[in-house]
């Protein structure tokens, strides 16, 4: 029997957020790494570096997570960070319907130029503005009404999950605001990470920063490049 104690295998994911700018790119990455929340979050300029485990029955995963900016001035900088990428998160507003537009051009360019094998999540962000529970049931009947309502909802649960589907991207609906399904999608893409992309993880483009904690490093303008030497807790 194999003992209880003894350290699981580890393994270095890199994770690039993508997706239109205000979605709440970096207010999820911030909700997985510090569970915290800022309401009036700055823009990222370029990207923002972070790292953090998910902790698996069998593994341990440490993402290493670049959160680029989501204006289009910056759009040119992605496929560096995307560059070498095991996984993905493209994130749109669950009120703006024309950022899942703007999500799917990222799904798009990446199944092209992305490396084969990519574990992408399509996330719908800002749940907590619409008139549903946290356990995602509708609190009132979203079909009927003359469209007066406060629910800011703009983008169907339905059409994004269909699309999803026929891409074979994994897909949540979360709100940073609240944490709902934040850890659940991270967990999701751990899981989904083939065996093979976790043993060769250190691919040229992968940051050596892993493990080195819950960290935000910021990249101005440039590609990615290993953060320097700050020390911190991924728990």
């Amino acid at each position: 029997m194999a003992d209880a104690n003894a350290p699981k295998p580890s393994s270095s994911v890199k994770l690039v957020l993508l997706g239109e700018a205000a979605v709440g790119k970096s207010s999820l990455v911030l909700r997985f790494v510090n569970n915290d929340f800022q309401e009036n979050k700055e823009p990222t300029i370029g990207a923002a570096f972070l790292t953090q485990k998910c902790q698996l029955p069998t593994r341990t995963i440490k993402f290493e997570i670049w959160d680029t900016a989501g204006q289009e001035r910056f759009a040119s900088l992605a496929p560096m960070y995307y560059r070498n990428a095991q996984a993905a998160l493209v994130v749109y507003d669950l009120t703006k319907p024309t950022s899942l537009i703007k999500a799917k051009h990222w799904v798009a360019e990446l199944q092209r130029q992305a490396s084969p094998g990519i574990v992408i999540a399509l996330v719908g962000n800002k749940l907590d503005l619409t008139n549903e529970t946290s356990d995602g049931d509708a609190a009132g009947d979203d079909e009927a009404g003359s469209g007066e309502s406060d629910d800011a909802r703009k983008v169907s649960t339905e059409e994004a999950k269909t699309y999803a589907e026929e891409e074979s991207l994994l897909f949540f609906e979360t709100s940073a605001k609240t944490g709902h399904n934040v850890t659940e999608v991270f967990t999701a893409i751990a899981n989904a990470i083939p065996e093979t992309s976790l043993k060769s993880a250190r691919g040229p483009g992968a940051s050596n920063a892993a493990g080195r904690g819950a960290e935000e490093q910021r990249v101005q303008l440039g590609g990615p490049r290993n953060p320097d030497s700050k020390e911190g807790c991924a728990c």
